[in-house]
């Protein structure tokens, strides 16, 4: 018979989750969604379609050619999600807006978008990730980048590196010259898709002195530890290059308190391909994949565009990228448990750091405060987040 033979097809860029797969991706996104909770972050579901002009604000209009678009029924053109911090940002500003700060949020579920299939990434695929609200501080970027640390450790990865850059310097290097808009945008696209020989070829046409020249090259280039920004330091002329520098030497401070520097390297020549990103970026990547499993950054504007200027940070993790890369290790997502708010006095933060990893590796449900405080101000940060314990380092 002719049905015996029919292929029921699904459309592009879609997949299904056999049953083993479909409980391995729900544990993983159970396991995920405790991991943030635990770190005093709330969840948050936003609708899988939104108005395309508010998925558009914040300056990724570029990924609108990747967007899946529908039309309702007054003809207002909506698209499918394609990535989460948009989304929130609107909550945020809108329903969100009279919390006390900072907000702490987090969202797991489907994102969409056009592209080319391929291991790992599909058009139809699921992230899990978290957005810090209300803080412009490196201690906001430090507890994210070590909450991304964890989260990659709580999927089972023992071997994973996060690449940290500062989107700053590089705006703070090229301003060093006499670049038009239009040769600095073809130099951040070269950089963002990693062509060194197209970099090179566009520098090598730029009507500038050869030292400068030198300098832009080296961009993609500056790779490796706490030395690699001492070599950095001397490329950089401008104010705003060097406070780039200062900032990601502070944050890399508060991660040694983490116990988490380890994983992290930097890596001045990132540029991630959304629009909004202000300040530090990072991504992560493991060995033999040849795909990031994460990705994120700090976003200053992003709220203003919803009319609620507000700074912000935070990261995304692929959830069928993080089942490929737990599979390819041989690894099983550790389990999490739940439980204290933790402050600190000036100048005490990586000791209350400390505590606060000590409590959770003892599976307690933790937050750690983003700013020096009094022990009156510390408990009444803990009661207002109706905390069972406080501690005040």
């Amino acid at each position: 018979m002719e049905n015996e033979n029919l292929v029921l097809e699904i459309p592009y860029g879609t997949r299904d989750f056999l049953p083993q797969e479909a409980a391995e991706k729900r544990s993983l996104e159970t396991k995920l969604a405790s991991l943030f909770e635990g770190w005093g972050y709330d969840e948050i579901v936003t609708p899988t379609m939104e108005y395309l002009d508010n998925l558009t604000l914040s300056g990724s209009s570029v990924l609108e050619p990747h967007m899946f678009k529908l039309f309702d029924r007054t003809n207002r053109t909506l698209a499918l999600r394609h990535e989460m911090t948009t989304p929130l940002a609107r909550v945020a500003s809108s329903r969100l807006k009279d919390e006390p700060l900072p907000l702490k949020l987090f969202a797991v579920g489907p994102v969409f978008r056009y592209e080319q299939s391929q291991t790992g990434r599909q058009c139809e695929f699921y992230q899990a990730g978290v957005e810090l609200m209300g803080s412009p501080s490196p201690a906001a970027d430090a507890e994210v980048i070590a909450l991304c640390v964890e989260t990659l450790r709580a999927a089972g990865l023992q071997d994973f590196r996060l690449y940290l850059g500062q989107v700053e310097f590089i705006n703070g290097i090229m301003e060093q010259y006499p670049l038009t808009e239009e040769q600095q945008a073809e130099l951040r696209s070269y950089l963002e898709k990693r062509n060194l020989v197209a970099l090179e070829q566009a520098v090598d046409k730029m009507q500038i002195p050869a030292p400068a020249k030198q300098t832009l090259k080296k961009l993609p280039l500056l790779s490796g530890g706490e030395e690699m920004l001492e070599q950095a330091y001397g490329m950089a002329l401008s104010e705003k290059s060097r406070r780039a520098l200062d900032n990601l030497s502070a944050i890399y401070r508060l991660l040694k308190a983490y116990g988490v520097a380890d994983a992290v390297q930097f890596d001045l020549g990132i540029i991630r391909d959304f629009g909004y990103y202000t300040g530090m970026v990072f991504e992560g990547y493991a060995p033999g994949l040849g795909f990031s499993l994460c990705g994120g950054g700090r976003y200053d504007h992003l709220l203003s565009s919803f009319g609620n200027p507000c700074p912000a940070t935070g990261f995304a993790v692929g959830i069928e990228r993080l089942l490929l890369a737990r599979e390819a290790q041989g690894g099983e997502a550790k389990a999490d448990e739940q439980g204290v708010y933790v402050g600190y006095a000036a100048g005490k933060d990586a000791q209350a750091i400390e505590k606060a990893q000590a409590l959770r590796g003892e599976g307690r449900q933790v937050e750690l405060a983003l700013r020096p405080q009094s022990e009156a101000e510390a408990k009444r940060s803990a009661d207002a987040r109706q905390a069972a314990a406080v501690y005040v380092a």
